[in-house]
């Protein structure tokens, strides 16, 4: 039975005493006899069973959610209302999938992707490591960003020369898209006048839509202030400057088969976004 010898099964059952310090069965009866302690042993033992019976079927239902769930880990420029139409036709394609989306600072994507909280990060400026792969994804034409009733609003637009004088919303020093900026405005020979400075898109807006300042914006995340007015965005006629996105992972990840199906929607989407398309 259970291709165990009865030799063996006695040895084992002995080895199992002697660890126990109890006698488990009553020899000294036929048939055999299960002792006190025995019976104690016995319910554990079903216990255990019945218990791995449970953790196989969770771990069943684990790996069934998992195989169609997507963890994506997103900085919070990539904005929720586009995040919804990626979501709209990802759920089109997959329709058994379950897309969770986080909004994360920058190094938290990085920590997120490293810890396989999420499978996928979109961030600014991505910077592989020995352990991270970057893939690009698009490229965002960034423009002069200044209220409607700014002088420089009503130009169709500007030269980088324009910007010289103007009191300026920037980013915070250490952030890769201000070193980008200050590069950009150098190697022109412009100088600015920084007014404020911040660690995030959202309250640079915010400064330039009081009339704090102007500033060097992606076009893209300036939708809903254009819309509404409250943010003039104005193209630079004599140079182009892109923010780039990227899609990070972990190296060596291995994807199921839904998180493959959105990293190639996402890799689908036009590689560069221009003012004129906006």
């Amino acid at each position: 039975m259970n291709q165990v010898s009865q030799s063996a099964a006695s040895q084992q059952l002995h080895e199992l005493e002697r660890g126990l310090g109890v006698t488990l069965l009553d020899r000294s009866t036929r048939p055999l006899t299960v002792t006190e302690p025995g019976r104690l042993y016995l319910d554990f033992c079903r216990d255990v069973l019945r218990r791995k019976e449970d953790l196989d079927a969770a771990l069943d239902r684990f790996r069934s959610d998992a195989e169609g769930r997507v963890r994506v880990a997103a900085i919070y420029s990539v904005q929720i209302s586009e995040m919804s139409e990626l979501e709209r036709e990802f759920s089109r394609l997959y329709p058994e999938s379950d897309l969770r989306v986080e909004y994360l600072r920058p190094e938290r994507i990085y920590e997120a992707v490293l810890s396989d909280e999420a499978d996928l990060g979109l961030v600014s400026y991505p910077e592989p490591t020995r352990e991270i792969t970057c893939l690009p994804w698009r490229e965002e034409e960034m423009a002069l960003a200044c209220s409607p009733f700014h002088p420089l609003a009503a130009k169709g637009s500007v030269r980088v020369s324009d910007l010289a004088g103007y009191d300026f919303i920037a980013f915070d020093d250490n952030l890769p898209i201000q070193r980008e900026i200050d590069k950009f405005l150098g190697e022109r020979g412009v100088e600015v006048r920084r007014a404020f400075h911040f660690d995030n898109l959202q309250m640079i807006k915010e400064a330039v839509a009081l009339r704090a300042g102007i500033s060097i914006l992606p076009v893209r995340v300036m939708h809903a202030e254009l819309s509404q007015g409250r943010l003039a965005a104005v193209p630079f006629e004599d140079a182009v400057l892109f923010r780039p996105l990227g899609i990070v992972h972990r190296k060596r990840k291995r994807f199921n088969r839904v998180a493959q199906g959105f990293l190639d929607l996402l890799q689908a989407a036009p590689a560069r976004v221009a003012v004129g398309l906006e």
